[in-house]
């Protein structure tokens, strides 16, 4: 089994921007879909199911993808990688029902700050740990700056949104939640969501790089995650039509299953570029282009209320310079702890 060598700083973290493009388009569909639905976990169900039929597809008709189901089994019965690594999906399937429960009750914005404080936070400790590919990576000052740099400007970015009313921060849902008008302890549970699911991101990313090295193809890492996200999501999607009754019933509109081959797009080059730049490094490269795509939207495809203001596009600004703060290859030992 042969890998594929690791990409320099200067063509993975590119990489890495352009797949965080996806990651907006998938809140905006996931969230939509939810509302139509009236159910976020109906909605996580029908995200990953799409994503987990696309993963097929590519998987049968690729040669790497051929080749790379050729090793799953092999990989996991002489454990090559600790076998719960096979389950990072779920990880995956809780983002995506987060997304689905949340946006419409939070607006994208508090969701995107939510999940990139979690996030942040967790590719830190990831890399510490040497949980990654890439192993360890010591927690320098230089490094924190940059994390705290990144969430701060991701705020000031998405701060336009608070003050905007509920159409603007709800995105496809409009939800009066995310105007303000709502009691903040109804809100907790919703802002706890996304910052858990955030922090488990950096986890999920770490365990699909160490697997793609034992595949030796992120398309069987990829298809790995959507079937263990779409048995997880099956299982509670089940136990809560027992309990409360279906979903409404599917919609027409084409759009709404687009989330799936969105998260196709992130989990595949996340877990391919981790090897390379390290969980942290390929997050804060995925937030800015989660923070460029959220703009594009609101350029292209505005919901009701939204107006782009200086502070988003400013803040989106300072996200890639706080980027290259915590990428430059600053002299070791400057800024350790």
């Amino acid at each position: 089994m042969t890998h594929a060598p690791r990409l320099p700083l200067a063509v993975g973290l590119p990489m890495a921007v352009a797949s965080g493009l996806a990651i907006p388009v998938q809140g905006r569909i996931n969230g939509a879909l939810g509302a139509r639905l009236g159910d976020g976990i109906a909605a996580a169900v029908v995200s990953f199911s799409t994503g987990l039929i696309v993963m097929v597809i590519v998987s049968l008709l690729a040669p790497r993808g051929r080749a790379g189901l050729a090793q799953i089994l092999p990989a996991l019965r002489e454990r090559r990688f600790p076998p719960y690594y096979a389950l990072a999906g779920g990880i995956g399937a809780f983002f995506v029902f987060a997304q689905s429960f949340t946006v419409g009750l939070l607006g994208i914005a508090l969701f995107t700050v939510a999940t990139v404080t979690g996030q942040t936070l967790s590719g830190l400790l990831v890399d510490r740990l040497g949980i990654g590919p890439a192993g360890k990576k010591s927690v320098t000052g230089i490094r924190v700056i940059g994390c705290i740099l990144t969430i701060a400007a991701v705020s000031w970015a998405v701060s336009p949104r608070f003050a905007g009313g509920g159409a603007g921060a709800a995105g496809a849902a409009g939800s009066a939640a995310a105007g303000g008008a709502a009691d903040p302890a109804a809100l907790l549970l919703p802002i706890i969501l996304p910052v858990l699911a955030g922090f488990l991101m950096s986890f999920q990313q770490a365990m699909n790089g160490t697997a793609t090295v034992h595949y030796g193809t992120p398309i069987a890492a990829t298809l790995v995650n959507f079937i263990a996200g779409t048995c997880v999501l099956g299982v509670a999607w089940s136990i809560k039509v027992a309990v409360a009754g279906p979903a409404n019933p599917l919609p027409g509109e084409w759009w709404y299953y687009l989330g799936g081959p969105m998260g196709c797009v992130f989990i595949g080059l996340g877990a391919l570029l981790v090897r390379s730049l390290g969980v942290l490094v390929t997050g804060l490269g995925m937030i800015a282009g989660q923070l460029l795509g959220s703009l594009g939207l609101d350029l292209l495809v505005p919901t009701p209320g939204t107006v782009v203001e200086a502070a988003t596009v400013l803040g989106t600004l300072l996200t890639l310079a706080s980027i290259v703060v915590a990428t430059l290859p600053w002299p070791r030992g400057a800024f350790r702890r």
